[in-house]
C-alpha cells in the first residue's frame, strides 16, 4: 500500500468530536480519511489493557476520497482509552496511529507497533473559581522574611548553621559522603509572612503556596518530624491560625505543601536519634509506628526515599497511618484544613498509591468542596506511569490539577531558541487535548520552583527574554505561579543556590513593575482567566494565540528573534488596544490585517 494516503487529526473536530478529554459515558465520533476504498477498523485499548476491534462505516466523499467513521461509547472506559486504525487492502495491512512524538494531532502510518492516540475519560470534577482564576506566590518560609522586631531567630536548632547576614549565599555543609551534617537557616518565619501579606496582596496575588510548616530538622521541612506541630523556628500553631485568618481577611488563600510518602528518621515516628520521648519504629518493633515503615533487616536496613537513610519510606496504605493522616476526626488533614487553609499540594505525588490519594480527596470533599488538592507531577499527569503502573491522577477522584513542568520546559526551549513556535504549539495542544478541561485550566503554570534553577539564571540574566516568558505564562490557560524572589530578580543555579533569601530593599524594580502590570492584566481580563485557547500558525520565531470568552477576544503575540516580524496569519479585524501600553491602539479592516512585532517584543491585544 505504498500509494495510500491517510489522514486523522485528533485535535480537529472533523476527525474526532468532541475535542480532547471526555466525561465518562460521553460518545466520541472518530473519523479517518483514505484516498481509496479499503477496509478500515479501529483498535481500542482500555485502561486495563484489554483490546476491542471495531469496524468503521464507509462514506464516499465528493473529492474522491473515502471517509470512515465510528461512534465510540466511553461508558465503560474510565481512564485512558487508546486507539489506532487498522487499514486492510487485500492481503496488505498497515496501521495509522499517533506521531512519533506522542503529541496528538496529525499522525502517521506504521507497518507494525503503531503509537496509539489517547482519549482521557474522566469523572466530572469541580475546581473552585478562587483557585482557577487566581495567581499563586510560592514561599520557602525560612528564606522569605523574619518578622521578629529585632530580627532574632526563634528556637535555633542544635548544631545548626545560622547565616550572619540575610543576603549571604546559601550553602550546604556536608560530610565526606555528601550527606548534610548541619542544616542552614536564615530565620524566616510565619510572623514575617503575616507582615508581608500587604506586599503580596498589592502584587495582585490571591494564593500563597507554603513550603511545609511542620516540625523538621531541615531548613526546607520536606522531611517531617511531627505532622501535628508547626516547626518552632517558624512559630506556633496559633501563629499559623493567625496567618490563615489575616490572609483570608485580605482575600488570600493558603495552600500547604506536604510530604506523606516518607518522614525524617529524626522524627517522633521513627526516632532514630532518640530525640523524642515517643517510642519510634526504630526503637522497638512494639512501637505503634512500627508498621508504618518498611524494614528489610530490623532496625538498620529499611526502605528510604532515593536511598537516603534519613528519609525512611512510609507504607501509606497501612491502616493506622491512613487513620492518623486522613480518617480520624482530628486527622492531620482535618486538623490543618480546619485552621482555614484553601488547599493541599501533595509533594512527590508519584510515591503515593492512587487509593491513598483518593482517600485524601474524599476527606477534603467531606470537609469543604472549596478546598483544592494539587499534585507535584513532573510529566503529563494524564498518562503518567510510575513504578510500572499507569496512574489515575486526573480521572476525577484524585488531584484536581498538577504542577505544569512540561509547559515550563517547552516555554524555556522556545524562548531560548531550541524549538520553534510550531513545536511549542504541538506541546501545548497535547496537554490541552489530554487533560480534562478543569484540570488544564487549573494546572499550576510555573517558570521556577524550589526544585529548579532560578529562571533569570536559566535565561542567562536576559530580562527582555524573561518578560516574554512571563507574558506567555500569565496569558495561557492555567494558574500562574511566582516563585518568591523571581519577581525581584533573584538569581541562582542548582539547589541550594536557587533557595536564596528574598532581597528586601534590593529588588529589580523593572521586573517588579512588569510583574505588577502583567498580573493586573490577567486579574482584570475574564478572557485570560476563563477563555478558550486557539494557537495560530505563524513565523517560527513568533508565538501567537487567542483567548476568547463570550464577546471578549485577546490576542497574544511574542517575538523571540532579533528581527522584526510581520504577522499576517492572525485575523485582527476590528479595533484593538495593547493592554501593555494603553495608548497603543490599532484599527484593522477586513481579513488582510498585518501587524509588526519588533525584536524581543510582545503585544497583548484586546478587541474593543
Amino acid at each position: 500500500m505504498n500509494d495510500i494516503q491517510v489522514l486523522h487529526d485528533s485535535q480537529s473536530i472533523k476527525f474526532r468530536k468532541p475535542f480532547g478529554a471526555v466525561e465518562v459515558g460521553q460518545k466520541v465520533k472518530m473519523s479517518i480519511s483514505v484516498n481509496r476504498e479499503i477496509i478500515v477498523a479501529i483498535e481500542l485499548i482500555r485502561f486495563d489493557g484489554t483490546k476491542i476491534n471495531i469496524g468503521m462505516h464507509k462514506e464516499y466523499l465528493n473529492n474522491g476520497e473515502f471517509k470512515y467513521s465510528v461512534e465510540v461509547d466511553t461508558s465503560d472506559a474510565l481512564g485512558i482509552l487508546e486507539y489506532y486504525f487498522i487499514l486492510i487492502d487485500g492481503y496488505d495491512r498497515v496501521y495509522y496511529g499517533n506521531n512519533d512524538d506522542h503529541l496528538g494531532g496529525i499522525g502517521q502510518i506504521y507497518t507494525y507497533n503503531p503509537v496509539p492516540y489517547q482519549i482521557t475519560v474522566y469523572e466530572k470534577s469541580f475546581i473552585p473559581s478562587w483557585y482557577k482564576e487566581g495567581v499563586i506566590y510560592q514561599i520557602l518560609i525560612d528564606r522569605f522574611y523574619n518578622g521578629n522586631g529585632n530580627k532574632t531567630i526563634d528556637n535555633p536548632k542544635e548544631n545548626s548553621f545560622i547565616y550572619g547576614r540575610w543576603d549571604d549565599s546559601p550553602m550546604y555543609i556536608r560530610d565526606s559522603f555528601g550527606k548534610i551534617v548541619r542544616w542552614d537557616f536564615y530565620g524566616g518565619n510565619l510572623k514575617g509572612i503575616i507582615k508581608k501579606l500587604d506586599y503580596i496582596k498589592e502584587l495582585g496575588v490571591n494564593i500563597i503556596k507554603l513550603s511545609p510548616i511542620f516540625k523538621s530538622p531541615s531548613c526546607h521541612k520536606y522531611d517531617t518530624a511531627d505532622y501535628e506541630t508547626v516547626d518552632e523556628m517558624f512559630g506556633t500553631n496559633d501563629e499559623f491560625r493567625e496567618l490563615c485568618k489575616v490572609a483570608n481577611s485580605k482575600g488570600i488563600k493558603i495552600i500547604l505543601d506536604i510530604v506523606l510518602s516518607y518522614t525524617s528518621s529524626d522524627s517522633k515516628y521513627f526516632n532514630k536519634l532518640g530525640n523524642y520521648d515517643e517510642t519510634g519504629a526504630y526503637n522497638s518493633p512494639n512501637s505503634k509506628f512500627y508498621n508504618w515503615y518498611k524494614f528489610i533487616t530490623y532496625p538498620y536496613r529499611y526502605e528510604s526515599w532515593w536511598g537516603m537513610d534519613e528519609r525512611p519510606n512510609i507504607d501509606s496504605m497501612q491502616q493506622e497511618y491512613i487513620n492518623y493522616i486522613i480518617s480520624e476526626n482530628n486527622s492531620i488533614i482535618s486538623k490543618w484544613t480546619s485552621m482555614g487553609i484553601g488547599g493541599w499540594n501533595l509533594n512527590v505525588t508519584d510515591e503515593l498509591p492512587d487509593e491513598f490519594i483518593e482517600l485524601i480527596r474524599k476527606k477534603i470533599r467531606e470537609i469543604n468542596e472549596e478546598i483544592v488538592l494539587l499534585g507535584d507531577i513532573w510529566e503529563d499527569a494524564s498518562n503518567k506511569i510510575s513504578y510500572s503502573k499507569r496512574r489515575k491522577y486526573l480521572q476525577g477522584n484524585e488531584v484536581q490539577a498538577a504542577t505544569n513542568y512540561p509547559l515550563r520546559e517547552s516555554l524555556i526551549n522556545f524562548i531560548k531558541g531550541y524549538i520553534k513556535s510550531d513545536k511549542l504549539k504541538q506541546k501545548i495542544m497535547s496537554l490541552y487535548e489530554n487533560y480534562p478541561r478543569e484540570s488544564f485550566y487549573g494546572n499550576v503554570n510555573i517558570i521556577g520552583t524550589n526544585d529548579t534553577e532560578r529562571i533569570l539564571t536559566v535565561l542567562d540574566e536576559n530580562i527582555s527574554l524573561l518578560k516574554l516568558l512571563i507574558a506567555i505564562q500569565f496569558t495561557l490557560p492555567g494558574v500562574p505561579l511566582i516563585y518568591y524572589g523571581d519577581e525581584a530578580g533573584l538569581k541562582g543555579g542548582r539547589e541550594p543556590d536557587n533557595r536564596k533569601s528574598y532581597p528586601w530593599g534590593k529588588e529589580n524594580k523593572v521586573l517588579v513593575d512588569f510583574y505588577h502590570k502583567i498580573i493586573n492584566i490577567r486579574n482584570n481580563e475574564d478572557g485570560l482567566k476563563k477563555g478558550k485557547l486557539s494557537i495560530f500558525e505563524t513565523d517560527p520565531d513568533v508565538f501567537a494565540f487567542e483567548r476568547s470568552y463570550e464577546n471578549e477576544r485577546i490576542i497574544i503575540l511574542v517575538n523571540v528573534s532579533s528581527e522584526a516580524k510581520l504577522v499576517k496569519e492572525v485575523n485582527l479585524s476590528g479595533n484593538y488596544i495593547n493592554l501593555l501600553s494603553i495608548n497603543e491602539k490599532y484599527k484593522f479592516i477586513g481579513n488582510s490585517s498585518v501587524i509588526t512585532i519588533f525584536p524581543y517584543d510582545l503585544k497583548i491585544l484586546r478587541r474593543i
